[in-house]
């Protein structure tokens, strides 16, 4: 894996060995388990009765591998709203969860979506905010992390 990276944007190389595909829960759930697990429930102390949830068998998953690792994931529930996104921790600052959010908002616009939702954690709003994202709601506490509710018009 590279060093954690101060950089905004995939290198070009780094980029060429980085792959973000579409995958269901049924055939990438070990890999997606791999993403999410240190992630929500080892970082950030989700309990797993939250993070597992029936949704994941019906949503439309991203994921991203280097040389076949699973490192980064986001999940698309009815083209309209967007969750679990996950990086590994070496891999942030690199600019793979920008590249994976474009992905995500490219997908629901080929599938007719006219907004798109999500449930950022409050440190993130810069993120979303960067990717055309706006608040649409006060700061309220899910799983005991600040969130605002995020919409993009499409």
């Amino acid at each position: 894996m590279p060093p954690k990276s101060n950089h905004t944007e995939i290198s070009p190389e780094l980029l060429s060995k980085v792959t973000i595909q579409q995958v269901t829960w049924q055939e990438a759930e070990n890999e997606l388990r791999a993403v999410r697990t240190p992630v929500f429930i080892e970082e950030q102390f989700v309990t797993p009765e939250f993070e597992w949830d029936e949704i994941d068998a019906s949503a439309v998953h991203l994921l991203a591998t280097y040389e076949n690792q699973p490192i980064a994931c986001l999940r698309i529930i009815h083209y309209q709203k967007i969750g679990r996104m996950a990086v590994i921790k070496q891999w942030r600052g690199v600019g793979l969860g920008a590249a994976l959010l474009q992905k995500a908002i490219s997908i629901c616009k080929e599938r007719g979506s006219k907004s798109i939702y999500l449930s950022a954690q409050t440190h993130a709003i810069h993120f979303y905010q960067k990717a055309g994202f706006k608040q649409i709601s006060d700061e309220y506490c899910d799983v005991n992390i600040p969130h605002v509710d995020m919409r993009l018009d499409l």
